[in-house]
């Protein structure tokens, strides 16, 4: 039985963006590609990754790997497989990059598990990868492959997509866990340039922000009738279920109706009309659903809050999930009885990948503001999500966030543990729509500018194209 898993991703027509990022965009793009597969020749470009679903990396490659395919660029996708130990391990290390000591250092008990599972997983890969092909490793998970593939002759990148702008005792300790594992990788690239940590020779490291795919399942148009419909399938609005389910386009092109339904902590529902303050995030202790919770709780006196993460059963790359989520429920069953029946706790089933995403649309599109009140973030992609919708959006001033959320475009939370000035954002906005709807559409037309995956397939170009030039 093979270890590794091959992701199949329908090719998305390039075509689409021509109206999203404009005619000179657009064309700066093809022409890149048409100059970068000439100088591919016979190689394939390679991602590798933990997961195909339930996190933000899976979710970009699902659009950028069907833009490269239809720009006829060879290209894979590949997921590696773990036990329950080896995801353990690199959970902690995702923690530690972030700043949280996460159970103290790795030992060498962990270093062996974690080195021996990714030796197992690079036999397969050896095997597949061809001498000068482009291999595109993302995170700690599959940072111990770079060297096996280097010496099959691989051009190896490590993608880090997480960070803190910081170093602290904890941060290098999970660096020194990782750094001789990533000697042999030809370049490193990161979300932002206070991400590259000193363990790594900062003339290695590029800078590649996220992107989002405004066609995907989760970012498309859907109109308001829509919205409600899948709103009120799905369990999360007080309506009775629509004649017709809410459609919405897969990524293959097919119509798809939204007809699974979330698994729904709640003692009431909201109307059509009540203010909602929506956060997606997965159940993870840095995206603190905990505190928003609090901060809703006791600090705004009406609408109601919706928490929303996937399925704890469905996200095999993140051991911690269903211990997150279940100590959220227990918070919300010791609630008040008056802020508990404001307040909804709900997990979306991932076996279909595409549904899900449609599911996180309309309820992004149904929330009056958007929150993503983090501890640390490495990106938080939901943030340019939210905002690509014409939402307000409530950030942390941490990470990646401080790049998506500038003046006019939404409100930042300079301590994200101040639950009083968190609520008080939430309340102001609930109370003036014609405000937070003007702030949303100055952060859609940002979003627009900076975040949209013709400029992130640019700066992948330009790596690549530096490293088929200088090897």
């Amino acid at each position: 039985m093979s270890l590794l898993s091959t992701v199949k991703v329908p090719f998305r027509p390039v075509d689409r963006l021509r109206p999203v990022i404009g005619s000179e965009r657009y064309t700066r793009l093809t022409t890149a590609a048409a100059r970068f597969r000439d100088s591919l020749g016979r190689r394939t470009i390679w991602n590798v990754n933990s997961t195909a679903a339930g996190g933000g990396v899976a979710e970009m490659l699902q659009g950028l790997v069907g833009y490269v395919e239809d720009l006829a660029i060879p290209t894979r996708w590949t997921v590696i497989a773990g036990d329950a130990e080896f995801f353990a391990i690199t959970k902690r290390l995702h923690n530690q990059i972030h700043g949280a000591p996460a159970g103290g250092p790795l030992g060498p008990a962990e270093a062996d598990h974690y080195a021996r599972i990714l030796a197992a997983n690079a036999i397969e890969l050896v095997d597949r990868v061809q001498p000068g092909d482009l291999v595109l490793l993302h995170d700690p998970q599959t940072a111990g492959l770079a060297a096996p593939l280097a010496g099959r002759g691989a051009r190896v990148v490590w993608r880090c997509h997480i960070g803190v702008d910081l170093e602290s005792d904890v941060t290098r300790t999970a660096w020194r866990f990782l750094q001789p594992h990533l000697a042999a990788a030809e370049a490193y690239v990161f979300s932002r340039q206070q991400y590259v940590p000193s363990a790594l020779d900062v003339g290695l490291s590029w800078v590649i922000p996220p992107s989002i795919d405004p066609f995907s399942a989760k970012n498309q148009d859907l109109d308001p009738t829509t919205v409600r419909a899948v709103m009120a399938t799905i369990g999360l609005l007080d309506q009775p279920a629509p004649p017709s389910p809410g459609q919405f386009t897969r990524r293959d092109g097919t119509l798809g109706d939204v007809t699974a339904t979330a698994s729904v902590a709640a003692e009431a529902l909201p109307g059509p009309d009540d203010p909602v303050l929506v956060q997606v995030s997965r159940w993870d202790r840095l995206k603190d659903m905990g505190g928003v919770m609090r901060g809703f709780a006791e600090h705004v006196d009406d609408g109601y809050l919706m928490l929303v993460g996937p399925d704890v059963r469905d996200v095999s790359d993140d051991p911690e999930g269903a211990a997150v989520y279940a100590d959220c429920l227990l918070a919300w069953r010791d609630l008040p009885p008056a802020a508990r029946g404001r307040i909804l706790l709900a997990t979306l089933p991932l076996d279909d990948i595409d549904e899900n995403a449609a599911m996180v649309n309309a309820i992004q599109r149904h929330a009056t503001v958007i929150a993503q009140k983090s501890l640390a973030e490495g990106f938080g992609l939901t943030v340019a999500e939210g905002m690509w919708k014409g939402r307000p959006v409530i950030g942390s001033a941490v990470g990646g966030i401080l790049d998506q959320i500038t003046a006019g475009t939404g409100i930042l939370l300079s301590d994200p543990t101040d639950l009083t000035v968190f609520g008080r954002a939430v309340a102001g906005l609930f109370a003036d729509r014609a405000a937070a709807d003007r702030m949303g559409q100055v952060a859609q037309a940002y979003i627009r500018e900076h975040f949209v995956g013709d400029l992130h397939l640019l700066r992948y170009a330009q790596l690549f194209g530096y490293l088929l030039a200088t090897g």
